[in-house]
């Protein structure tokens, strides 16, 4: 697939299918990130896949109210980054790699977000995970309901025109 075919392609999924996601998709997904963009090549990510239906519960329910959804993901995956000088943009960057690769594999994706919310510690808590990791976000990743939803490639975004400024604003 075209690169910007992809990128227009990419939605935030919220409504999945029951269907479990083959470890090896995930594999890929994982993979892709592994690639982002990291300040002076420290990558500080780890990658945390929850396909337990339980965990997946709770884990909707501390990211209430906009992270829901995740309780019917086929999975969550927490990006965690080390607490260094720019874990919140290298973590972001992997978080992207997610989106992409989950579209590009036919897979619907949304990002809940992580840094600085008041459901972190709860979540680091539920995960086993140290205190010098960030949470950056949350993944929710499943087969979506509606598969006519990846083909609308017309949803409205600012015109180029608007936005794009050269030289100054």
């Amino acid at each position: 697939m075209q690169f910007i075919k992809l990128v227009k392609k990419r939605y935030s999924c919220r409504n999945f299918l029951s269907k479990p996601i083959h470890k090896k998709l995930i594999e890929k997904i994982i993979e892709a990130a592994r690639w982002a963009p990291t300040a002076r090549n420290i990558q500080p990510w780890e990658f945390i896949v929850i396909t337990e239906r339980e965990k997946l519960k709770k884990l909707g329910e501390l990211a209430m109210p906009n992270g829901l959804f995740i309780a019917d993901a086929g999975c969550c995956i927490a990006v965690f980054c080390k607490d260094t000088k720019y874990y919140l943009e290298d973590g972001c960057a992997a978080t992207e790699n997610i989106l992409l690769a989950s579209a590009e594999l036919g897979l619907g994706s949304c990002w809940v977000a992580g840094d600085k919310k008041p459901y972190v510690e709860e979540i680091k808590k539920m995960l086993n995970v140290g205190a010098d990791f960030k949470l950056v976000s949350l993944v929710a990743l499943g087969y979506p309901k509606d598969k006519k939803a990846f083909a609308n490639t017309n949803r409205q975004k600012r015109p180029l025109k608007k936005l794009i400024h050269w030289e100054v604003f």
